[in-house]
């Protein structure tokens, strides 16, 4: 019988010990934690979303691709399967190339090696495809834009892809260049700490200022 009731009582021990940490780690901790995150970094807490005209519009972690339909003898065009076929609006600053088509729900660069004959097929398309919309040569087309990153979502390009569409985006908004190069320069970010990384300029945030001035 004392055998019987020390077990009891562990057995005790042991679910009130489960009720109390549920409790502390599982209910009170993480109400805890969410409110500091909502009052001290209410943005990062909540996705980094980023609106225009009262609207969430996307975040400012994940890239976007800015399309529209191509259009072919007057007429949307469509591939085999009926589907839209989508080209670079040129209206918008363009990201770079994305393996998963900037689809939140997935991370995944291509897995291609540099000699891989698919990939190097896929770079001189895209190079070209970058130089004719920007009225370029192919040489003067930097890496970024034809070559995907590591997680397929990243938002970020090169100042020097930047820069390159500047021309194209004042001209087809009909705005002054100066104001564009600004704009690019607003939204550009240094090299982390000072040292690490390169520049970058966050295409999100800058398309979502371009939208302002319109």
């Amino acid at each position: 019988m004392a055998g019987n009731r020390n077990a009891l009582a562990q057995f005790g021990v042991g679910i009130r010990a489960v009720v109390v940490l549920t409790v502390l780690l599982g209910v009170i901790y993480p109400l805890v934690m969410t409110g500091v995150a909502q009052v001290l970094f209410h943005g990062n807490a909540n996705g980094s979303m980023i609106q225009v005209a009262g609207k969430d519009v996307g975040s400012d972690l994940i890239g976007q691709a800015y399309t529209k339909q191509a259009v072919k003898d007057g007429k949307p065009e469509v591939d085999a399967d009926g589907a839209p076929v989508m080209v670079a609006d040129p209206l918008w600053f363009q990201t770079r190339p994305s393996a998963v088509d900037y689809d939140g729900a997935g991370s995944a660069a291509s897995q291609f090696g540099p000699n891989n004959a698919d990939l190097l097929a896929a770079v001189q398309e895209r190079r070209k495809a970058v130089a004719d919309l920007e009225g370029v040569n192919p040489s003067q087309v930097p890496p970024d834009a034809v070559t995907a990153s590591g997680s397929g979502l990243d938002p970020q390009i090169s100042p020097a892809y930047a820069a390159l569409q500047v021309n194209r985006v004042a001209r087809e908004r009909g705005l002054d260049v100066a104001r564009v190069k600004q704009l690019v320069e607003d939204n550009t970010k240094g090299r982390t700490i000072g040292f690490l990384g390169e520049p970058t300029v966050n295409v999100v945030t800058l398309n979502r200022d371009l939208a302002a001035l319109n």
